[in-house]
């Protein structure tokens, strides 16, 4: 592979032959290393390229490249925009990096960028690694003979439990008659977190509620399980996630899911129709 090849040969620290670049998605990238690209990305350079030569090679119009300039961080907007894509990769990434003679930031974040990479392959996004471990037996207390299904996965972080029931009044004890899958109601317990998360979020559950508030952003769950479905979904075409906002927030809401249609409780104006909107969106095929 161009890119995993040229871009060990560009870092004086060892590649692992284990890492496939071009099979993991750029959001496993973390802050730190998407601060760093922008220190190196945001200044308008005459003498290397910037942001701007990378957004004209993840296909950005110039309109859409214009409209970032405004932002204070381009670059940040720029890679949360490109990573909702199919083909965005940590090894397109390295491949643009490569294309526009920018070995520099490389040979600088090569080191940082594995350990990235190393930390998103620990986690069991894998389907068939998922699969062959659970099929078999109960993950949750409604499994029998055969796995329950779900219309629901339900993201949240536990100070928002109250809010959980709140939809599982709503959504199940209606005549919606939903079945969403809560954690905390609903897993067996002595089963992995992250391999049980995964498999009911992919194979189990046809969406994913995810409850946003200000204790979501610390959350380290409820940050893999949405990554997790994102991966499931670039661009949203299946409508897989469905973020929910059900009390003002006084931190800014999560830039990876902005660019998805919010259901939000705490617009008075709207509450009538929230439950209506949502369990249409949920009892979609």
């Amino acid at each position: 592979m161009a890119s995993s090849s040229s871009a060990s040969s560009s870092s004086s620290s060892p590649c692992p032959a284990s890492i496939d670049y071009d099979a993991i998605p750029a959001i496993a990238l973390n802050y730190g290393v998407r601060k760093r690209l922008g220190q190196y990305l945001n200044p308008t350079n005459t003498v290397a390229s910037d942001w701007t030569d990378l957004a004209e090679r993840m296909d950005f119009t110039y309109l859409e490249i214009r409209n970032y300039e405004r932002r204070e961080n381009p670059t940040q907007t720029l890679l949360e925009e490109w990573q909702t894509r199919p083909e965005a990769t940590v090894g397109k990434l390295l491949t643009f990096l490569e294309e526009a003679e920018r070995k520099d930031i490389i040979t600088d974040l090569k080191r940082h960028i594995d350990e990235n990479c190393r930390k998103y392959l620990q986690k069991p996004v894998q389907v068939p690694v998922v699969d062959s471990g659970h099929q078999d037996r109960g993950i949750t207390v409604l499994d029998s003979h055969m796995p329950e299904m779900f219309d629901a996965f339900i993201c949240y972080c536990k100070s928002d439990i109250q809010f959980v029931h709140e939809l599982i009044r709503q959504l199940e004890q209606t005549d919606h008659n939903l079945k969403l899958c809560v954690f905390d109601r609903d897993v067996l317990p002595g089963t992995c977190v992250w391999s049980i998360t995964s498999e009911l979020i992919e194979n189990r559950c046809k969406r994913m509620v995810v409850v946003i508030s200000d204790d979501y952003l610390d959350s380290d769950d409820c940050d893999f399980q949405t990554k997790f479905a994102l991966s499931l979904c670039p661009g949203a075409r299946s409508k897989r996630l469905i973020p929910v906002v059900y009390k003002p927030m006084k931190r800014p809401f999560p830039s990876i899911l902005r660019f998805l249609t919010v259901c939000d409780y705490t617009r008075p104006c709207t509450q009538s129709w929230f439950w209506i909107r949502l369990a249409k969106a949920l009892s979609l095929p």
